[in-house]
């Protein structure tokens, strides 16, 4: 009796049936994201309000189109803000994008990355508000001096004093009132603290108090506010009436606080973060 292969045996590798693959069955990430916006009841709108992350590269991203990003390192901090707002756990996503992009990208000093995103800096103009508020302060002290000595009329004995007792009974209703105190001089918005933010801008300051960073900010029309290296200790505060855009480029060290609010983080040492703040409280939505 001879003993031959089943036909089982002889079938093809391709016939025997489908190889388990489980991360085959996986959604792609950006389906993933996609579908748990929407079980979120979240629309991309409502996404872009709350992270910060432009409405084209959410749809991009969603399509597993990750070239609008501007590099691996930048898509990586955006898969992890989406994800957190969606409701799923970046370390899954983030493991995922590694794998499918040559692996975890190796530690890169912030400032060569932070200098390649730099945009030329425009001249400085002058500032015309100072110089209006040095400008009236002088016209006022020069008013208020002049009228002082008007009263004096040369006479320095009969200059009234006040709670002294040799001033005539006569006099006491010719007393001249005091000149005007000069108005003092606009503060300026980058002290270290925000004693009260005012409700029709936006206040954003930042602070480096575990190490040096490399910081960019910019108004709504993008005119250069700052544009340099903030020393471990020192702080910046910028307003503006809409917008306030920042590249931090040691996010790790650096401290946020937005229209008087702290802000909760938990940005790594190097790590490059692109920040968009508007008026308002910046935890909602």
């Amino acid at each position: 009796m001879s003993i031959g292969n089943s036909p089982e045996d002889d079938r093809p590798a391709d016939d025997l049936g489908p190889v388990d693959l489980p991360a085959q069955d996986l959604p792609s990430i950006g389906r993933a994201l996609k579908q748990a916006r929407i079980e979120s009841g979240l629309t991309v709108d409502e996404v872009s309000t709350a992270t910060r992350v432009r409405i084209p590269i959410i749809h991009a991203i969603e399509q597993d189109d990750f070239s609008r990003c501007g590099g691996d390192v930048y898509a990586r901090g955006h898969l992890r803000t989406l994800a957190r707002a969606v409701g799923l756990d970046p370390a899954e996503l983030l493991e995922r994008f590694d794998a499918d992009h040559g692996g975890r990208p190796a530690p890169t000093p912030a400032a060569p990355l932070f200098e390649a995103e730099r945009i030329r800096p425009e001249p400085r103009r002058p500032n015309w508000t100072a110089a209006m508020v040095a400008a009236i302060v002088a016209v006022i002290g020069f008013v208020g001096f002049t009228a002082f000595k008007g009263d004096d009329g040369g006479d320095n004995s009969r200059t009234p004093v006040a709670g002294s007792g040799s001033t005539p009974a006569g006099d006491a209703t010719k007393s001249k009132p005091n000149p005007p105190k000069p108005a003092d001089p606009k503060p300026d918005p980058s002290g270290s603290a925000i004693a009260a933010v005012p409700q029709d801008k936006v206040t954003v300051k930042v602070s480096a108090p575990d190490g040096r960073s490399w910081i960019s900010a910019k108004d709504l029309n993008g005119r250069t506010l700052f544009d340099g290296t903030l020393e471990q200790g020192d702080s910046k505060t910028f307003q503006d009436k809409q917008q306030i855009d920042l590249v931090l480029g040691n996010a790790g060290a650096i401290d946020l606080f937005v229209n008087g609010k702290a802000i909760e983080d938990d940005f790594q040492p190097g790590q490059i973060e692109r920040l968009t703040y508007t008026k308002g409280d910046p935890q909602a939505g």
